[in-house]
């Protein structure tokens, strides 16, 4: 339980949710959270392009 309630604090802070987001987020949607994000090519690691397309969707959500 103790694990459980670092996670309830520290989810939200990860993605930006509210507190009714995180209580009514599934169990699927919190370990899509906890997954790494499937990009291709990962194991060699991300290009510079990538990281600079995943940082302006970001920025311009």
């Amino acid at each position: 339980m103790d694990r459980a309630a670092r996670l309830a604090g520290v989810i939200p802070a990860m993605v930006g949710w509210r507190p009714d987001e995180f209580w009514s987020a599934t169990p699927a949607e919190v370990s899509a959270i906890l997954s790494p994000p499937e990009i291709a090519g990962a194991a060699d690691g991300v290009s510079r392009a990538e990281l600079n397309r995943l940082m302006e969707r970001e920025n311009h959500g």
